[in-house]
This record gives structure tokens, sequence and C-alpha cells, in this order.
């Protein structure tokens, strides 16, 4: 229930992150910490999300819900300390019963009480207003700093993070072994089911449950899934569904998936927890039941998905390549525009994996269920007869068409266009194909002539990759900073590195042409040149 003396617009429920939480538990073990619970309710389940250190006598204002509260007690009045005499012992009990009634109401998950500088003992009243509100309170001695605690916290959820990064990494592998097994769907199903503890199903178009995993749920729980799966299945008339639905019966969290948009496959998860983690292995199974429940229906398809497998196995490019066809394929590069509708960009600073269904809604827009949900972009290859065009919230790059040997090549040209859109806030910028004044001197001869004019500075890539930016961005530092992801004053510092190196008067644009036709002859060559193993 909100707290019906809380400012107006205050959140009727805490806004917790969405980070994983550190178990109060875990804190109180950490020895160089010396912490003391001396008051509270003791579950093993109770967490903290962050650790937040103030000194106010009403704390309810400043706490979004989650904490462990630290305060020294600067705010108890100078009179109401552990030494006051019996007259003063109710007002004593009615400051702290309002002070702890305050931070419970706030969402606070512990309170930690600092027995230096201004008290020598936590006071009795405090500890019985804790248990009467049962809020967890914790002695800090004085050895133990509050930013020592705070740091603490965070060393605790960076390793739950990196734990919870680990669990979905190997769930993820599980899975794709699992598509490639002689029972695909139903193996795929029981490996999510087993990774989240729970229950899988699979929805046909017609809602019948085609195949089922795991320790079936209560008759109440499964008559949910099926009404959940309707959610998210499309409706009839061509009305938009949503493409994932959750929610919460009889303490059983469920979640379903649309697969194949437009098909009507559905996938349900039901668990008894839901962890951050959850979201991403359940979606990561719909997108290998999107490939196994779509793709089967045509002979191209069942290829397409055989050479998928291939590659994931370790087969080389070339002995998958006849598996496609000999038609050709561009290779497109997306990253969703930030505050679109459904946008899924990584906060800064993280190049971690895309919303796995938002990344197979973009396949489906381009025609394509060849998806990869790389760091920083989603890519796609789309057969070169499905011209991709601009999607809205998303940005684009495409390369050339080209034979599935040539790949490699361009997955570059494909990044090139897409640092280029972002940096000209274009829908999509292609990888252009056309001669000019460079194509009509032979190749070796503007070889030669590239590697001595830039000879300086090839042996550092971040200054050949600045300098090629730059030029082809006309001179920008900002849209050369955006398109490399980094600040104006390093890009600054690359450019005069580069002037003092070449001896160029980069101000020239005689200069300027003569560097760029050299940059693209050996942007050319890296292009050509085989990947590293």
């Amino acid at each position: 229930m909100p707290d019906p003396s809380a400012p107006a617009g205050s959140p009727a429920a805490p806004a917790v992150p969405p980070t994983p939480p550190v178990p109060l538990t875990a804190l109180l073990a950490r020895e160089d910490l010396a912490l003391r619970q001396i008051a509270g309710p003791t579950d093993p389940g109770i967490v903290i999300h962050w650790a937040h250190t103030s000194e106010m006598a009403d704390p309810y204002p400043y706490l979004l819900g989650g904490e462990l509260l630290l305060t020294a007690g600067v705010h108890v009045p100078t009179a109401a300390g552990p030494g006051g005499g019996p007259e003063e012992k109710p007002r004593l009990e009615d400051y702290f019963d309002d002070y702890v009634s305050r931070i419970v109401a706030a969402g606070g998950a512990a309170l930690g009480f600092g027995l230096a500088p201004v008290h020598d003992t936590v006071p009795r009243a405090l500890v019985a207003a804790c248990e009467r509100h049962g809020l967890p309170l914790l002695e800090v001695p004085p050895q133990t700093t509050f930013s020592g605690v705070a740091r603490a916290v965070w060393q605790l959820m960076a390793q739950a993070r990196l734990a919870e990064l680990r669990r979905v990494t190997e769930a993820q592998q599980s899975l794709a072994a699992a598509a490639s097994r002689t029972d695909p769907v139903p193996s795929v199903l029981r490996q999510l089911a087993q990774r989240l503890a729970g229950w899988s199903v699979l929805y046909g178009p017609d809602g019948t449950r085609i195949a089922a995993a795991g320790r079936g749920p209560e008759t109440q729980v499964r008559e949910a899934m099926a009404e959940l799966a309707r959610v998210v299945r499309p409706a009839a008339g061509g009305r938009p569904s949503p493409s994932s639905a959750t929610d919460a019966v009889a303490g059983t969290h469920l979640a379903a998936y649309a697969l194949a948009p437009g098909r009507g496959f559905v996938l349900g998860v039901a668990s008894p927890q839901r962890d951050p983690g959850d979201h991403t292995i359940a979606s990561v199974a719909a997108v290998l039941l999107s490939l196994l429940t779509g793709e089967h229906q045509s002979g191209a398809g069942a290829a397409r998905s055989s050479a998928l497998v291939r590659l994931l196995l370790g087969a080389a490019p070339e002995s998958v390549a006849p598996l496609l066809g000999d038609g050709r394929w561009f290779v497109v590069h997306a990253r969703p525009d930030a505050g679109a509708p459904g946008a899924v960009e990584p906060p800064p600073g993280d190049s971690g994996p895309h919303d796995a269904v938002a990344a197979s809604a973009l396949g489906a827009a381009l025609g394509s269920p060849l998806i990869d949900l790389g760091d920083g972009a989603v890519r796609v290859l789309v057969p070169a007869d499905r011209e991709p065009a601009p999607l809205p919230g998303w940005t684009l790059g495409v390369s050339a068409a080209v034979s599935p040997g040539d790949w490699a090549a361009a997955d570059a040209q494909a990044a090139r266009a897409l640092a280029r859109a972002r940096a000209t806030r274009a829908e999509l910028v292609r990888h252009g194909e056309h001669t000019g004044l460079a194509d009509l001197v032979p190749a070796a001869q503007a070889e030669l002539h590239a590697r001595t004019l830039l000879a300086p500075i090839t042996e550092t890539p971040a200054l050949v990759e600045t300098l090629h930016t730059w030029l082809s961005l006309h001179g920008s530092w900002d849209r050369t900073a955006v398109a490399l992801s980094v600040h104006r004053n390093t890009v600054r510092q690359r450019i005069t590195r580069c002037t003092a190196l070449l001896d160029a008067d980069l101000d020239d644009p005689d200069v300027r042409m003569e560097l760029w036709f050299a940059l693209r002859q050996i942007g050319q060559r890296l292009e050509a040149a085989p990947a590293p193993e």
C-alpha cells in the first residue's frame, strides 16, 4: 500500500534497477565488513539493490526502493540519545518509530547504523522500532566505512552479474546444440525447461499444444498459459499483436513469445521465479524455434536451416554455400533508433546483445531468418532478391550483393555503411559500387603508392580508421566521434598525430583527395584479405 503521507507523484511501488540484487546474507558474510544484524527478520530471501547514505530525519523522498540505508545517527535530536532520562523515552520511541516507518514505506530493504563518530551503541528505541516494522537493522562497527559497505555491495552485484552472464551463455550454447539434434523442437523445449527449472510448451497456429517439456504445472496454470498464448497470436483481420506477454498465476511466472511472426506459433514458459537472464534465455529459444517451425515448410528453408546448423558446428562457409544456392546475398547491420518504440539500444558503454525477439522481428521484416545478435549491432543475411528498405525504429547499413564466399568482405562493408548512417542520421546507407577516377589507375601501382604514402600510420590501425572516417565525413569532428564511438577530443588528437606523421597539410583539398584515394586502396586490400583464424 502506498504511504498516504507520501509526496504527490510518488510511485505506488518501489522502482528497483534491472541489476542482480545482493542477498543480505552475502553482505553479512563479508568478514572484512564485520556487519552484525541486531534486529528485524533474518529471511535469506531478503535482497538489496544498492547502498545509500543519508542523515535526513525523513529519508522517504530520497529513496527509490531496495536500498540498504546507511546512517550514523546525525539526524537524531541531541537530547534523544541512549543516555536520555525516563521522561524522554516516549519521544525517542515516537521519533524512531516514525523514522523506520518512513523507510519501510519507501521500500527500503535494510538499515545500517554506524557506531562512530556520533553514537557508541545503537539506540534501543531504534532496535525496537525495526523489530516492530520488520526492517533488518545492521550494526556497522567503527572500523568499517560506509563507502566500504557500498563498495562491497557493488562488488557482490558485479559477481552476480558475471554469474548470470555465464548462466545465459551456457544456456545459449546448450539450446543451439539441442536445435541440431534429430528431434530439435522437443530437444529445445527440454533444454529450456531444464535451464529455467520450469515448464515449456509450444502451441500451433490453431492453439493446440504441439509439444511440452518439464514438470507439468497445475490445471490453473496451464489454462492461464493457453490464454496468454492467445494474446500474442496474430489476431483476425491482421490487427497487430504484441510479440511477447507475461503474467503470474498461483505463484508461477508465465511468459509467451510469438514465433515466426505471422505464422501463429507461440512459445510458452512457466517458471517458479523470474531471474534477469531468464528473458534472454527464453528469447534465444524463441528464435531457434522460429527457425525450426517456420522454415521447415519449404525446401529452401530446410536448406538454410541446415546451413546454419553446419556453420554452428564449425563447417567452412565454402562447404555450406551450395546449400544456399547460387544466389547473391546482402549483409545488413542494424541498430535501433534511440527513443523509438520497442527500441533495444544498449546503454552507453555497453555493447551487449540486443533483445532477441526484436531482432527476430527485424529479420522477418527484411525477409530472412538468418540473424545474429552481435556486439553493438544486429546482423542479417538477406537474399539479393529481397532488396532491404528503411524500417521504422532501425538504422541500417547494407553491403553490396555478394556470393556466400565474399560474406566476410560484405560484413565489413555493412559495418562501415551503418557507421556512416548513424553519423549522418540516415535511415539506411548502402555500400556504393561505382567506378571513378581511382579505377583508371592500375591496381598494382595504386596499391604501391598507397602503401608508400600511408606507411607512417599503417602500423596504427586506429589512426588509419580515424583518418578514413574523418575524411569521409568532410572533416566533421562531432560526426566522426559518433561514427567511431569515441570523444571528439580523441578524434582531434588522432588527426593531429596523422598530420605530424604524414607531414601533410590536411586543410589542403588536394592533400585530402590524395589521402582519400590511398585510404580506399588500403581499405579494399584489407577487405579482400581473409579473416584471421
